[in-house]
């Protein structure tokens, strides 16, 4: 057998559909960490300059951002290991591989193996759900005051109701309603959306909540790839049982 032919065979080895769930999932849980974290920090940033000047009014939204910039650490770690686990649990159980290495045999132990990875991934899949809509909140709440800045910037608006524009952040249950000033009006709102934390607590947010969405698909595809290596190995098993003498 020739190089070319060789090459050929081990390439027909790769499960390319882990393999591609596992870039787009370390990509997405990458963007989601990495900006994630940053954002929070920004808008606790934000807060406490603009929104929420007295530190006890904010201090358990603080707690909140930073226990969950922990999980975030969290999470990346997992992912990182359970990605590396699925790929190498789809190079062993691929029909591919399979053909490759003809003695092959499947064992009760690991078909239970590869239904546990059927169940955890379903189970992942469906809380990344919840993840990636819970990741979109902050790009509403921050779309809203961009909306609102740009509102004062149109032509239409008269520069003597500049003033009566605002924007309160405690309808949105992120302080409390005794927190002083609690919202922000006119010229300091512009300052607000003017500012480097907001912009880049924005667009990272956007870029934090695409990854979850990425994220969410790598699972799909996980989801995918595992049930066919769980249901070949079932068929291999019975194939064993049938033609065993």
């Amino acid at each position: 057998m020739g190089c070319f032919e060789c090459c050929i065979k081990c390439l027909g080895g790769v499960p390319y559909a882990s393999l591609v769930a596992t870039i787009l999932c370390f990509s997405g849980v990458a963007l989601f960490c990495g900006c994630g974290h940053v954002a929070l920090t920004g808008t606790v940033t934000v807060l406490e300059k603009y929104f929420s000047k007295i530190t006890t009014d904010h201090a358990m939204l603080t707690d909140v951002i930073q226990l969950m910039q922990y999980v975030i650490y969290g999470i990346a770690s997992f992912f990182f290991l359970y990605g590396i686990i699925l790929l190498a649990e789809g190079f062993y159980t691929t029909s591919a591989v399979k053909e490759l290495h003809s003695e092959f045999k499947t064992t009760i132990c690991g078909r239970c193996i590869s239904g546990m990875f059927v169940f955890l991934t379903y189970i992942l899949g469906v809380a990344w759900l919840g993840v990636f809509g819970f990741s979109a909140v902050p790009v509403f709440l921050f779309y809203n005051m961009w909306s609102t800045c740009n509102a004062m910037k149109s032509p239409m608006v008269n520069l003597t109701s500049i003033d009566s524009i605002c924007v309160d952040v405690r309808q949105y249950g992120i302080i409390p309603w005794n927190a002083t000033p609690g919202k922000v009006c006119g010229s300091m709102l512009g300052e607000v959306c003017n500012s480097s934390d907001f912009y880049l607590s924005y667009h990272l947010y956007i870029v934090a909540c695409a990854g979850a969405g990425a994220t969410v698909i790598a699972l799909l595809i996980y989801m995918m790839a595992t049930t066919y290596n769980f249901a070949v190995l079932k068929f291999k098993s019975r194939e064993d049982c049938c033609t065993k003498f």
